[in-house]
């Protein structure tokens, strides 16, 4: 009975083995036309582009400290659990949020347009302008991004939305992010939902091939959504419903499937036995 046992095991181990045709893997491995010492040019990452509802922390430095005051929000304090404990409050920037016309008030200079610059522009910009006014001849502009999200959604092992730190991140770190795909999840049709400019722009990206180096979705941006489309094996998978599992038809296949095998088991021992 060890040998028949035995011999059933391992022909299950070789179909399992060689059920992966070469068709299976190219489904699932990344940057297939990637050769050794391969040379590619880096495309420029444009940096996050501010719009509007953004939220900004803008700090503003300079030799004399107190003349930059001025041009700086105020820290608050929050604090955290149901008592205002001291080891329970913690320190926050105020932020700037960008209006719907792409605008934000900052201290002396008023109204100043943001939207459509990024970061490093923007910090060229104030201090451009405080240098201008004679508000403050030697500034230290630093901007940075207080909302900077994105979502992974579809056939990822952990699907969520996450904070970016920085301003800088591809395609492929947010995938790292989620764990990477699932073994369901379509390599060659990912798809990165992009809002800006008034418009919903979605890219498709193909991550067998380093053409995706080349994407204007390869750099992302605040709140973009990345989805991984389903195969057809998962796909299908959903089609299998519940109540399928409570049915008396299942229960009858279930149990035929099993008489089949303790008859071939038998059958098999009995043939052993015999010799």
């Amino acid at each position: 009975m060890r040998k028949i046992l035995g011999f059933l095991c391992c022909v299950t181990l070789f179909l399992g083995l060689f059920s992966c045709s070469p068709s299976t893997y190219k489904k699932i491995n990344y940057l297939q036309d990637v050769r050794d010492d391969m040379s590619m040019d880096m495309k420029e990452n444009q940096g996050i582009i501010i719009q509007p509802q953004d939220q900004l922390s803008i700090i503003v430095t300079s030799r004399d400290p107190r003349m930059a005051t001025a041009f700086n929000l105020s820290v608050s304090t929050f604090f955290t659990g149901s008592e205002l404990a001291a080891n329970g409050a913690s320190q926050r920037i105020t932020g700037y949020v960008v209006s719907n016309e792409g605008d934000i008030h900052f201290p002396s200079l008023g109204l100043v347009h943001v939207a459509g610059l990024n970061r490093w522009e923007l910090q060229d910009l104030i201090r451009d302008r405080l240098a201008e006014t004679g508000l403050l001849k030697d500034a230290v502009v630093t901007v940075e991004f207080l909302n900077f999200k994105v979502s992974v959604l579809g056939e990822v092992t952990a699907p969520g939305t996450y904070a970016v730190a920085g301003d800088k991140i591809t395609i492929l770190q947010a995938l790292a992010l989620a764990r990477d795909l699932t073994i369901y999840g379509r390599r060659d049709n990912v798809q990165v939902i992009r809002e800006q400019n008034g418009k919903r722009q979605i890219h498709v990206l193909d991550l067998t091939n380093s053409a995706i180096f080349e994407s204007p979705a390869y750099y992302l941006q605040q709140n973009d959504v990345v989805y991984v489309t389903p195969s057809k094996v998962r796909a299908g998978q959903g089609e299998i419903n519940e109540n399928y599992f409570k049915s008396g038809s299942f229960w009858i296949s279930l149990a035929s499937i099993s008489m089949t095998t303790v008859n071939f088991i038998i059958a098999l021992s009995n043939r052993a036995k015999s010799k």
